[in-house]
């Protein structure tokens, strides 16, 4: 059942920025990249990003899955998914209420940096499935499952990324705050590393819904990078290719055998996960991410356009 849920400004007693916590992955944000590898060890691969720094990926463990962000030599942000993560003040999987009651959610997020003015609105869209609150110094942005009404990953940041990645409409006075334009070398490695991203993301959500987790396929991922640069080059956002047909057309051409196929598109999210967490709070998209029949996936990124090919083997 879908459930939306409400604000007002009369918070009570609550205040609108509260105390940094006193646990959790979130005091990793400040620290150096020798406390991050003292604390979490090494991780099982780094990813490149838009915005400057770099994600050292956490994958051993599902159900400790994160990504923590690290540009010059500090951590800048953390995106928390797994399960048994220590998010405080938070908790993956508290019902969305608790999180209403407790916590100060503004429409807008008013920030000074560096001299600068910097403010975002958020929509009632926004504050129904990705509110933000601030803790000390540290902006909170919360993904909320509205299927379920509950947490579902949290995503820490500093001011500096959080302007630098605008998730919301903002309004602006003195200089904006941008990453570099990416070479073309390093969209490639950006692109890579997203589509993992994308792939270890749905097999966490997948795990936590029961579901078993799918196996990755190369031919079905060079279908789906094909359809993202396919809309990137002609500017169309649809699961037709003019060029190129249906899914059924452009895996075929490939030869993929297959029973059963399905395919989630996006475009224009910040990263892999706000896209994985849009599609999971879209009805059509989380029947395919969470479909029990699908065993193997293929993903490919072009830029700022994603595409997630689902398919269940012919042979199993």
């Amino acid at each position: 059942m879908e459930q939306s849920w409400s604000t007002s400004n009369d918070q009570g007693q609550k205040r609108k920025v509260s105390e940094k916590p006193a646990e959790g992955i979130s005091l990793l944000i400040g620290k150096s990249l020798t406390d991050l590898l003292n604390e979490l060890g090494p991780p099982q691969r780094i990813d490149e990003t838009l915005y400057g720094y770099q994600w050292y990926i956490y994958n051993l463990d599902y159900n400790r899955y994160a990504q923590v962000g690290v540009q010059n030599n500090q951590v800048v942000t953390v995106f928390a998914l797994g399960e048994n993560l220590n998010v405080a003040p938070f908790k993956i999987g508290q019902p969305v209420e608790e999180i209403f009651i407790t916590q100060f959610i503004d429409t807008n997020i008013n920030i000074e940096y560096n001299g600068n003015s910097y403010r975002f609105e958020l929509n009632d869209n926004d504050l129904n499935l990705r509110p933000m609150v601030q803790l000390g110094d540290i902006y909170v942005q919360l993904y909320i499952d509205k299927f379920t009404g509950t947490l579902s990953s949290v995503r820490f940041l500093t001011a500096e990324t959080l302007i630098k990645q605008r998730p919301y409409e903002l309004v602006y006075r003195g200089e904006l705050i941008e990453a570099a334009v990416p070479t073309e070398e390093m969209w490639d490695s950006i692109q890579s590393g997203a589509e993992q991203e994308i792939f270890e993301i749905t097999n966490v959500l997948r795990m936590r819904h029961q579901l078993t987790p799918l196996k990755w396929d190369e031919s079905t991922a060079d279908v789906a990078y094909g359809h993202s640069k396919d809309m990137a080059e002609n500017n169309d956002f649809s699961h037709e290719s003019r060029t190129f047909g249906s899914l059924t057309d452009r895996l075929n051409r490939a030869e993929v055998v297959y029973k059963a196929a399905g395919e989630n598109i996006a475009a224009n999210y910040t990263d892999a996960p706000a896209v994985v967490e849009g599609w999971l709070n879209s009805k059509g998209h989380r029947e395919s991410l969470l479909n029990k029949d699908f065993t193997h996936l293929g993903v490919g990124v072009y830029q700022k356009y994603y595409t997630q090919n689902f398919i269940q083997k012919a042979e199993e």
